[in-house]
C-alpha cells in the first residue's frame, strides 16, 4: 500500500514537472487563452445582467469587448506621446543620472574591482581573456515586451468575446460531462464560484488600482514631477503585480526624481510617497474591500508570484494573482484539494493549528 502510493505521488510530481515544461515551452500558446478566460469570468456577471434586461449575450459580448478594446487603445494613445519623449531622451538622461550619481558609482565600482582582485588571486592570477555577449537594452527590451504582451491581450479579447457569447453553452456542456446528479451540482457551483469570485476580484482590483493611480498622479504633480498622468497610469499598471510592482513604480519615480531635482534628497520624496501609496493600498484598503474570503497567503502570493514571473516574464507575473484566486476557489469547492485551499487562504479552519 505505501508502495502504491509512494508511485502516485511521484507520478503526481512527474505530471507537474511536464505542466510546467509545456507552459514554459508553449506560452504564446496558453497566455492569450489565459487572458481570454480572465476576461470572460470577470465580464461573465455582466453579461448575465444584461441578458436579464433582455440584451441577448452576443450583443452584451461585442459591445463590451469592443468597449474594452477601444479604452485600452484610446489609453495607449494618449500615453504613446509621453512614452516616445521618454524614450528618446533616455540616452541622455542615463548620462545625466550617472552624474549625478557619480560619487556613488565609484564606491561600488572600487568594490567591484576589489572582489574581482580578490578572485584573480584565488584563481592564480589567470588572465585568460573573457569572452562577453552585449545584450539587448533594457529599454528595446520593455518596448518589445509591451508590444507582444498589447498583441495577446488583442487575441485574449477576441477569444473572450466568443466565449461570452456562447452563455452557457459552456455550463450545459459541463453537466452532461458527469454521470450522477451531485457530481453535476458540485461541478456547476464550483463553475459559478470561480466565475464570481474572479469577477468580484478583478472589478474590485481595477477600481482600486484606478484610485491609486489617480493618488499618484496627483501626488506626482504636487511634488513639481514631470508627466504625473503617465506616472498615474504607470502606477495603476505596475500595482497588478504584488510586491514587484510596487518596488520597480519606486524606483522608476526615483531615478526620474533625481533627474528633475536639484539634490539627492528632493528627487527622493516623490519615490518615497510613490511607495507610501502602494503601501498603504496593499496594506489596509485591499485586505478591507475584498474581504477575508479572497484575502491570500502573503508566501503563497509570493511564490506565485515568483513562479509565473519565471514561466511568463511580466505577462505572467500580471496572470499571478488571478491564477491563484481560481486555483483557491477550485480548492475550496473540491473536497480532495480543501488541504491546499486552506493553506493559500488566511482564515484558520476548525480543528487547524
Amino acid at each position: 500500500m505505501d508502495d502504491l502510493r509512494t508511485i502516485k505521488h511521484l507520478l503526481f510530481f512527474l505530471a507537474a514537472l511536464m505542466a510546467f515544461a509545456v507552459l514554459y515551452v508553449a506560452r504564446d500558446l496558453f497566455l492569450p487563452i489565459m487572458i481570454g478566460l480572465i476576461i470572460a469570468l470577470t465580464l461573465s456577471p455582466v453579461v448575465r445582467s444584461m441578458a436579464r434586461i433582455g440584451i441577448p449575450e452576443p450583443v452584451s459580448a461585442v459591445l463590451l469587448i469592443v468597449g474594452a478594446g477601444a479604452a485600452f487603445g484610446f489609453g495607449s494613445y494618449l500615453l504613446s506621446g509621453p512614452l516616445s519623449e521618454l524614450l528618446g531622451q533616455a540616452p541622455a538622461m542615463g548620462f545625466e543620472l550617472r552624474r549625478k550619481l557619480q560619487g556613488l558609482i565609484a564606491s561600488l565600482q572600487q568594490l567591484s574591482d576589489a572582489s574581482d582582485q580578490v578572485e584573480e588571486m584565488a584563481s592564480g592570477g589567470d588572465s585568460t581573456p573573457q569572452v562577453s555577449v552585449q545584450q539587448p537594452g533594457l529599454l528595446a527590451f520593455a518596448a518589445g515586451s509591451v508590444a507582444n504582451f498589447t498583441g495577446l491581450v488583442g487575441v485574449g479579447l477576441v477569444l473572450a468575446m466568443f466565449i461570452l457569447a456562447s452563455g452557457d453553452l459552456f455550463y450545459v456542456k459541463l453537466v452532461q460531462s458527469f454521470p450522477n446528479f451531485s457530481d453535476k451540482r458540485r461541478a456547476v457551483n464550483t463553475a459559478r464560484d470561480v466565475e464570481r469570485q474572479i469577477s468580484h476580484y478583478f472589478l474590485t482590483i481595477m477600481v482600486i488600482n484606478a484610485g491609486l493611480g489617480l493618488c499618484i498622479g496627483v501626488a506626482m504633480y504636487l511634488t513639481g514631477l514631470p508627466n504625473p498622468v503617465l506616472w498615474g497610469f504607470i502606477g495603476f499598471a505596475l500595482n497588478f503585480m504584488p510586491f514587484v510592482g510596487a518596488i520597480a513604480g519606486a524606483l522608476l519615480v526615483a531615478g526620474f526624481g533625481i533627474l528633475s531635482f536639484d539634490t539627492l534628497g528632493a528627487g527622493l520624496v516623490p519615490a518615497a510617497i510613490y511607495f507610501s501609496l502602494t503601501l498603504v493600498e496593499g496594506q489596509a484598503i485591499t485586505p478591507t474591500v475584498l474581504g477575508r474570503r479572497l484575502e491570500m497567503n502573503t508566501v503563497s502570493v509570493f511564490l506565485t508570484v515568483i513562479v509565473w514571473s519565471w514561466l511568463w516574464s511580466i505577462p505572467g507575473a500580471l496572470m499571478a494573482v488571478p491564477f491563484l484566486v481560481l486555483l483557491k476557489v477550485v480548492c475550496d469547492n473540491v473536497p480532495g484539494l480543501k488541504v491546499l485551499g486552506n493553506f493559500l487562504g488566511l482564515r484558520v479552519t476548525n480543528g487547524a493549528a
